[in-house]
């Protein structure tokens, strides 16, 4: 019997940092001391008192089929929490609890786009977006940055990719790759290009919300005239170091968190009931609670760019949030390392892997070809080794 997949997995892309990640344990399985920089997990176990909350439900028997858009208690929580971090009002009927905030970006997009669509995406961008988009048979478009402008689109760009067929736009501020977070000025620049366009809508993924060293992120709801335009996607992965947990949310217009909720019961149904009794202790929790992740990931974000620094050809900026370095290493290209000619940040990529034992991913993947992902979620005696080898290689 021949083989055949549907043309919509065969169109879809593997997604690279799971790639790099796989390579990287297929290499250690073989005995190599490997370096990780390619996820986005925090290396730091789930708190206590959250880890506690989930035992307690154990023990009162939660283990039946949960509200496919969550418990009421947890949307409530997701409420409060909108109000006191973000300023935004949400009632528990624009709540929608997915299995992660992936599920939560996946049912958004399948609610709102038709095939033809255009959803336009300020690069870098997290790798699913387009792939989500492709599963859609919606056609994405790039709004391309660059280091120069931290990795920031302006307003004279949006309005240039906006075209008849333009019916979303995602945001990412802190971004995943390149840690550059908007002000609460420029979002309000781009929201103004948007007022001109009713029929669009915003995504607004704010997973990183609680990294950030300094320069507190802004959520694009909170502009006036666009909250019924936007949904706001969050989650529990990052900032509460739950990434094996599950636990992502939107806050939305009745209409598409309805239509979100319709969606998920046709494909997951509720999420994880543990996981979401446990979550109502972390929405609930003072982002304090977990500032000493954040401290100690602002002294790895500093360690590594005063290590990168130092070796020649890598041009960095400043990222104020998340934990990644996203270096523009295109100084590389067209010159022959160990034997192999770098073309691209795909070949660097690779380079680092097979010659120092280090894995990063390839800033193709973000819609950035001049630049390479490193993530610091890492000890700082791995980060020290790691780029200690990535320099004796390039030197």
């Amino acid at each position: 019997m021949s083989q055949q997949l549907s043309d919509r997995i065969n169109s879809l892309p593997v997604s690279q940092t799971l790639a790099m990640a796989a390579k990287a344990r297929e290499l250690k399985a073989e005995g190599r001391d490997i370096i990780s920089l390619s996820l986005g997990e925090p290396d730091f176990n789930t708190p206590d008192f959250i880890k506690d909350a989930a035992v307690e439900a154990i023990n009162q028997d939660y283990n039946s089929y949960t509200p496919v858009d969550g418990y009421v208690e947890l949307k409530e929580a997701i409420c409060e929490k909108f109000k006191r971090d973000n300023n935004l009002t949400y009632a528990p009927n624009q709540i929608v609890v997915s299995t992660g905030a992936k599920q939560s970006i996946a049912n958004v997009a399948q609610v709102l786009l038709n095939p033809g669509d255009e959803i336009l995406l300020p690069a870098p961008y997290w790798v699913s977006y387009s792939a989500i988009a492709t599963l859609c048979e919606a056609k994405y478009v790039e709004i391309p940055s660059s280091i120069d402008n931290d990795f920031k689109i302006t307003p004279e760009q949006l309005e240039a990719a906006i075209t008849p067929k333009t019916k979303m736009i995602f945001f990412n501020s802190p971004n995943n790759p390149s840690g550059s977070i908007y002000s609460e000025e420029e979002y309000r620049a781009l929201a103004k290009v948007l007022e001109k366009h009713p029929n669009i809508y915003i995504l607004s993924d704010e997973i990183y919300e609680h990294i950030n060293y300094g320069t507190k992120p802004f959520s694009f709801a909170a502009i006036e005239n666009m909250y019924d335009r936007t949904i706001t996607v969050n989650g529990l992965a990052k900032a509460f170091a739950m990434t094996g947990w599950r636990i992502g949310f939107i806050g939305a217009p009745q209409w598409i968190a309805k239509a979100c909720t319709k969606m998920q019961g046709q494909i997951t149904s509720g999420t994880n009931c543990i996981a979401q009794r446990a979550a109502i202790t972390a929405v609930k929790a003072a982002p304090e609670k977990v500032q000493y992740m954040v401290d100690e990931f602002k002294t790895r974000r500093n360690l590594v760019l005063d290590l990168l620094g130092k070796i020649d050809g890598f041009k960095l900026n400043v990222p104020e949030g998340a934990f990644y370095i996203f270096p523009d290493i295109s100084a590389f290209f067209g010159k022959t390392i160990k034997g192999k000619e770098i073309k691209n940040a795909s070949d660097f990529s690779m380079l680092l892997l097979e010659e120092a034992n280090v894995a990063t991913v390839t800033g193709e993947a973000f819609g950035a070809p001049d630049c390479i992902r490193m993530s610091y979620a890492a000890s700082e005696l791995q980060l020290r080794e790691a780029i200690k080898r990535i320099k004796e290689v390039l030197s």
